[in-house]
């Protein structure tokens, strides 16, 4: 598919979806994010997570997506009501930008279940064909935007220290306890139950299937997808698997290396796309995400690329914060390179920059507007660095278009508010002390709004 195609599905999917509703959104139906060590779920990243019906689940595990709360936003949607989950995509609908929504909506699986949603839209017991999962929160990092939810690591250092003295407190304890609280890996789970008996049934409709974590190559579920892969090859399928490619037991990483190249050289599905989490380059990626070893994951990335060069890309997941924006100038250029290197018969390196949403002190949005600048001067960077006669090493329309998108939804709701200044700096000081790490050594170039922060 080239580059402009991707706006002109999406295009086509805003005029189809207009002629049920103005705010009708396939994802709603067709893909859903699962986490099964807390019970909750969402349609897509956007959304607040919300709560799985325990009981239900163990009479009908498709209630795992199905649930009381997306019937309803399907609903609204159907009438042209706006869910209020859904808020990222209205602002950026509101600015005359395409959404989210036309961009997931017109992807083919999605697409291609178009008619049926139509004609039977309140169905609960609809199969979708994007499916994210992570069965449990066993991590080795502790991510600066990340929770005791998605991160062992995490938890560990809540029940150390406390929460956090922001306002509200981040990650006090009691905010984890009762639904919230991660079911531990060795317990039973009845969401993790239902799941493996939905699976077979999942298993047939998919087109896209996603394992996040914590962090997949430390959960045993992972390696029982990759034995029903090999032994029940699907060649349409799709597996995606977000890791942080930094294991804690190199025998894990082999672990998983093996049967992914196993995977793959047999032709066990259609793709393998090896989603990576960074955020920055270097020092500052390994203080946005404590626990990463830059050099060692890069290195890992490049080993994977090498040593499996079939039926496989890697995508690297930008979640764009405000330490993100001053280091991503070195990524971008780590990422062609990496382009140039394996990028030999098709584009094996991608990259996506989703925004992060929560907490409100790591939104780029509390930015002073001389950040902006940066961000265009990234953009300028990639879009030198495009073109379609340029042949496989380039920075796609769509990448582009998304560091665009991402540009509009910041100015329209910069927050030059105080608050979340003061979280900021109350989160990284004391980030800082429990962590010995030190803000102003990674982030010398932020020293004047971290004087801001301080002050506010």
């Amino acid at each position: 598919m080239s580059t402009s195609d991707y706006k002109a599905q999406a295009e086509h999917a805003k005029k189809k979806l207009a002629d049920v509703s103005p705010t009708m959104c396939l994802a709603k139906w067709n893909q859903v994010s699962l986490h099964l060590p807390t019970g909750l779920t969402n349609s897509c990243y956007h959304p607040p997570l919300h709560e799985i019906d325990a009981d239900k689940v163990k009479s009908n595990p498709a209630a795992l997506h199905n649930t009381d709360e997306k019937l309803k936003q399907r609903k609204q949607m159907l009438k042209g009501e706006r869910p209020d989950g859904c808020s990222y995509c209205w602002k950026l609908e509101d600015t005359g930008e395409m959404s989210d929504r036309h961009y997931r909506s017109g992807e083919p699986w999605a697409m291609q279940d178009f008619d049926k949603i139509r004609q039977d839209p309140m169905t609960t017991s609809w199969t979708p064909r994007y499916v994210e999962v992570n069965f449990n929160n066993a991590c080795n990092f502790k991510c600066s935007y990340c929770s005791p939810q998605f991160s062992t690591t995490w938890a560990q250092e809540t029940e150390r220290y406390g929460e956090y003295p922001t306002t509200p407190p981040h990650n006090a304890p009691e905010h984890f306890q009762g639904r919230r609280r991660p079911i531990p890996n060795r317990d039973d789970n009845a969401y993790v139950t239902a799941f493996w008996k939905w699976w077979p049934t999942l298993y047939k409709n998919l087109k896209h299937f996603r394992m996040t974590g914590g962090e997949p190559m430390m959960d045993n579920n992972t390696y029982r997808v990759l034995q029903y892969i090999v032994d029940h090859p699907k060649d349409d399928l799709h597996l995606n698997i977000t890791s942080n490619m930094c294991p804690p037991d190199s025998k894990l990483k082999n672990k998983y290396f093996n049967m992914l190249q196993d995977i793959c050289m047999q032709e066990k599905v259609e793709h393998v796309m090896q989603f990576v989490s960074v955020d920055s380059w270097g020092a500052q990626a390994e203080y946005i995400r404590h626990g990463l070893d830059f050099n060692r994951m890069w290195g890992n990335v490049d080993e994977f690329l090498e040593r499996i060069p079939h039926r496989n890309s890697v995508t690297f997941i930008i979640t764009y914060n405000n330490l993100s924006v001053t280091g991503l100038r070195p990524l971008l250029e780590g990422i062609l390179e990496l382009r140039k290197k394996h990028s030999k018969d098709y584009q094996r390196v991608w990259f996506d920059v989703p925004l992060l949403r929560q907490p409100a002190w790591q939104q780029i949005t509390m930015l002073p507007e001389s950040y902006q600048a940066i961000h265009e001067d990234n953009i300028k960077y990639m879009q030198e660095n495009s073109g379609e006669h340029k042949g496989l090493h380039i920075f796609k329309d769509f990448e582009i278009q998304k560091m665009q998108r991402n540009l509009a939804y910041w100015r329209e709701n910069a927050d030059p508010g105080t608050q979340n200044k003061r979280n900021f700096h109350a989160f990284f000081n004391e980030h800082d002390r429990r962590r010995l790490t030190r803000f102003l050594n990674t982030f010398p170039e932020m020293e004047e709004f971290w004087e801001e922060c301080r002050n506010a």
